[in-house]
Formats: structure tokens, C-alpha cells, sequence
């Protein structure tokens, strides 16, 4: 007799037939575990089915997640894993890039998302003439008092929606960039903390470059995700312009969470357990992307901490409270996609950067876990 741990359920349990590389059936949720060749009893991670699809726990992260998805997909009809990813990214304490064609819901999901929570909300629409002081605020003389008092600007919210950031100019871009990093604001020389918890985000389209400012590399690697909200499926379109017809949902959406109740999340979302072979596998997917042939720049530490952040909040929103290989694959392309630079010639030839990410996590090998690692 063996004990060994379901990968599933978490639940130890006894096993007669050791054999290497047979399937244990766990006898309290029926889950498979496969017993791969080593001297002592470990459970190799199986193929898991898309973590997206695995039932929630009952954890405080994944009620309020399901919540605000839930409340969401009132009015963004479709979308289910870029709402989820959005949410991911925001229990993450990180920010989010929509790039799409105009028309998608890219500002509709950022005000969807400020609707269903409790925060302040500001919209700042970026035009080449927009100066920093009108996103970060500017000192006006007072008459009365006879001194320049502070205005806040827009950036002085929880919730803020760059909208087609890649209009204003890099002066413009660049007043975000100290509240994105340190949730401060820099302004006549006074340090101003912004209320927690603070939420950029931006959406651009990636089409139209006549009087744009394309992102600098720099700027791109402090969002924590890129996502594409592409277009709707027929069906999911038509049900759309049926829920339009007399009044837009967003106007009647509801509260169904409070700006605590996210600081909750994100303070549970740094405890989900990332054993040391999972670090491993992020750092050498990093290195990969520093290696391959295809890409002249590759990922950052700062994008490490970004994929184990994303695969703690990931796992966590599915009510897990550990980090297996398919949470980091799952989520890698959105946190990574964005952080990447292909080559001229590799580009020549038709290869993509979500192709390339793909041969990457094909190729790393993906760690075997022991048993005892998931009876935390």
C-alpha cells in the first residue's frame, strides 16, 4: 500500500499497484493520476482539461470573481475568458491593454468593470493635444487664500480608462507611467499615493496608425496583459442588438462587489501556493524566450513576476489554492505576447509571436510534481 495525493481534489489516498507509469483512480473525486518511472511514489501532473473549465472552489477569490464575470456578461455577450482574464489581471494588481479594431467593447468593459464594483471611475479620451497636467492635475491660484492650490486630474481614481492611448503623445503616455509602477503621482514636486485599489486601463486599435504614437517597448512591459476582444460570434451578436433594443444594460447594471472586497482578493490571490518547481518552469520559459532563434528581445524579470502573479490570480479565480503547469501555459500568451520582439527575417517568414510562445512551452519540459508538494 502507497499514499499518495490526488492532483485534483488534494485529498491523500492508498494505492495497491505501484507501477510505473499506471493510472490511479482517485477514490474521492474519480480523477486519473498517472505514477510515471521514478524510485519514489510521486504523481506526475496529467494532462489537465482547459483550467478555464474546471469547477470553482469555494474560496472568497473565486465567489467574487464569479460575481463580477457573472454581472459583466450582462452586457459584453460572448466573452467569457476575456472578462475572466480582465478579472485575473486586476486580482493580479496589474493592468490591462485591450488592442482591437474599433467597435469591439474594449470601453465597454472597462465601464461594465467599474460599474460592478463599488470604485471611482475616470475616463481619460487621449488626443495628440492632450498635455500630462490634464492627466495627473495642475496647481490653480486661489485668490482667496492668495496660494496655488493642487487640482487632481483624472488619474486620480481606482478605476481608470485610457481610451486610445496610443493617440496622446509620449509626453502624454509617459505622465502614466509612475502611477502605473508605484500607484503615485509625481506632481510640483509633491508625491500624491492614489486610493487602492488602482486599475489602468487602456485600449488602442492596432489598425489605424494616422496620427498615433505607438507604444514604446518600456511602456508596453508595465501592462501586466494584452487582450484582443475580437469579433462576436453570430449568435452572440444577435443577442446583443435583442438586449439593445430599448435600453443599453449597462445603464442598470449593479454593484456586486466593493473596492475591500477586491484588496480582499488581492491580498489572498500572494498567498496561492507556487511550489519551487513551478517557479523553476516560469524562469525557464523566460529563458527560453531569451534564447530562441526568433526573437531579439525576450522576456524581463519583470515578466516572470508577471506570469507567476497571473498563474497564482488564475488559479485562485478557479478556486485553487496551489499553481500547476497548465495554469502557466494557459495564461502565458496574454502575459508574454506583448513583451516580445521577433526578429525582421523571422517575421519575413511568416512566423507570429503566439507561434513562436507555442514551440517555447512545447518544448520546456514540464515538471513532475511529488505528492506530498499538494498537501499544503
Amino acid at each position: 500500500m502507497t499514499k499518495l495525493t490526488c492532483v485534483y481534489c488534494g485529498k491523500p489516498f492508498m494505492a495497491v499497484s505501484t507501477t510505473a507509469e499506471s493510472d490511479l483512480t482517485c477514490p474521492n473525486c474519480g480523477s486519473k493520476n498517472m505514477l510515471p518511472l521514478r524510485e519514489t511514489p510521486v504523481v506526475q501532473i496529467p494532462k489537465l482539461k482547459n483550467p478555464a473549465e474546471r469547477e470553482a472552489g469555494d474560496s472568497p477569490v473565486a465567489a467574487t470573481a464569479s460575481r463580477l464575470i457573472d454581472n459583466i456578461e450582462k452586457v459584453i455577450v460572448g466573452k467569457h475568458d476575456e472578462i475572466m482574464l480582465t478579472v485575473m489581471a486586476y486580482f493580479a494588481e496589474g493592468h490591462v491593454l485591450l488592442e482591437d479594431v474599433p467597435g469591439v467593447a474594449k470601453t465597454m468593459l472597462a465601464r461594465a468593470l467599474s460599474r460592478s464594483i463599488g470604485c471611482d471611475f475616470k475616463r481619460i479620451q487621449c488626443t495628440p493635444d492632450l498635455l500630462p497636467n490634464d492627466i495627473t492635475g495642475s496647481s490653480i491660484f486661489n485668490p482667496k487664500t492668495t496660494e496655488f492650490e493642487f487640482r487632481p486630474g483624472p488619474l486620480f481614481a481606482q478605476i481608470v480608462l485610457a481610451d486610445e492611448i496610443n493617440r496622446a503623445t509620449p509626453r502624454a503616455q509617459a505622465a502614466l507611467l509612475e502611477a502605473m509602477a508605484e500607484r503615485k503621482v509625481t506632481a510640483d514636486g509633491n508625491n500624491y499615493e492614489l486610493t487602492p485599489p488602482f486599475l489602468l486601463i487602456a485600449t488602442q486599435n492596432p489598425i489605424d496608425h494616422e496620427g498615433t504614437f505607438p507604444l514604446p517597448e518600456a511602456q508596453l512591459d508595465r501592462f501586466l496583459v494584452r487582450l484582443s476582444l475580437g469579433y462576436p460570434q453570430f449568435e452572440n451578436e444577435v443577442s446583443m442588438l435583442q438586449r439593445l433594443k430599448s435600453q443599453h444594460p449597462i445603464e442598470t447594471l449593479e454593484t456586486v462587489a466593493s473596492a475591500e472586497e477586491i484588496l480582499t482578493c488581492q491580498e489572498a490571490v500572494r498567498q496561492v501556493h507556487v511550489d519551487e518547481k513551478i517557479i523553476r518552469y516560469i524562469v525557464q520559459i523566460i529563458k527560453a524566450t531569451r534564447e530562441h532563434y526568433d526573437i531579439v528581445l525576450g522576456g524581463s524579470p519583470r515578466a516572470s513576476l508577471a506570469l507567476l502573479r497571473c498563474a497564482q490570480s488564475f488559479a485562485a479565480i478557479q478556486g485553487f489554492d496551489f499553481v500547476v503547469p497548465d495554469d502557466v501555459k494557459h495564461i502565458a500568451a496574454f502575459v508574454l505576447g506583448h513583451r516580445l520582439i521577433l526578429r525582421p527575417e523571422s517575421r519575413l517568414r511568416k512566423k507570429t509571436v503566439r507561434g513562436v510562445l507555442d514551440e517555447i512551452l512545447n518544448t520546456v519540459p514540464v515538471p513532475q510534481m511529488p505528492a506530498a508538494s499538494f498537501a499544503k
